[in-house]
């Protein structure tokens, strides 16, 4: 099948370059409006789909972020690879900030979001138990050497509701109890509905500091982080731009684009209409 790449982007990511037939369009959902219009395009002769999960001017805050929609609007627009590019603080001292890890697991702190597009009338349980596409994270960590990115390969993401940063004492617990590698804000519940989606979902963390856990560098600054910021979205511009040659039609051989095939429970009987009628997108190749 055709790949189409989405393209999350996080604080600092607000558009892409280099696409050819560029427009900025609007898709609607029936979970909301999603977080801005798509920018869609060609790059090197793939269909790229740009979602600035912010919005553009940094509008949204992690908890305010439409999620399910952003999803469901990626869906309809045909993506199949899911990318997602966020700012992270380090658990690591060789974790530095200007450095990207692909990630491979999430601790999920978040409390006041939607996590699901399934419910009542209509009841899935997918697997995240490999919450990423392999495939993809390989694609990812290629396209980010050939870029000149110094990329660290598998790390766990440590998703925090926010919008504050952490205290020292979570920062410490955060890395000496849970062992996490980085800490964000946004990938959850992002992850989770990707799979929901049988989309392919990677994870690029982008390092801008040590959080607060690091006895040589204090508490978050957010002057320094807005500098790295700046050089790190130019980072992920490059590494975007060498992500077609690096996907070809082949199937995931994770399996993400069958993750419904045994999850939903509800009887067919016993389903809700309008909910079949709002997850056509999500979940209309096993509805």
């Amino acid at each position: 099948m055709d790949r189409i790449i989405g393209i999350i982007g996080g604080s600092g990511v607000y558009q892409i370059g280099g696409l050819e037939d560029a427009r900025w369009i609007t898709q609607d959902s029936p979970f909301g409006a999603p977080s801005d219009q798509m920018l869609t395009g060609t790059l090197h002769g793939t269909q790229m789909v740009f979602l600035p999960r912010h919005g553009r001017g940094h509008v949204h805050t992690p908890s305010t972020v439409p999620y399910r929609a952003n999803i469901d609007a990626l869906k309809r627009q045909g993506v199949t690879d899911a990318i997602s590019v966020s700012a992270c603080g380090s658990f690591r001292d060789e974790l530095a900030p200007g450095d990207f890890v692909i990630v491979d697991q999430f601790i999920d702190r978040t409390f006041a979001r939607e996590k699901s597009f399934f419910g009542p009338g209509l009841v899935a349980h997918v697997s995240v138990a490999q919450p990423t596409c392999a495939r993809l994270g390989v694609a990812c960590a290629t396209a980010a050497r050939a870029a000149g990115v110094t990329v660290h390969d598998g790390g766990t993401y440590l998703a925090m509701e926010g919008p504050q940063f952490s205290t020292m004492a979570e920062s410490r617990l955060y890395r000496d109890t849970f062992g996490c590698d980085v800490i964000g804000m946004t990938n959850m519940p992002e992850a989770k509905l990707a799979r929901e989606a049988e989309l392919c979902y990677a994870s690029i963390a982008m390092i801008t500091d040590y959080d607060s856990w690091h006895p040589d560098h204090g508490a978050v600054d957010i002057s320094q982080i807005i500098a790295t910021l700046t050089g790190n979205a130019d980072k992920a511009r490059g590494l975007i731009a060498g992500l077609p040659a690096l996907l070809d039609a082949a199937p995931c051989p994770q399996g993400c684009q069958h993750a419904l095939d045994h999850a939903i429970l509800t009887a067919p009987g016993a389903r809700d209409p309008a909910m079949v009628a709002k997850l056509a997108a999500i979940a209309g190749r096993v509805l």
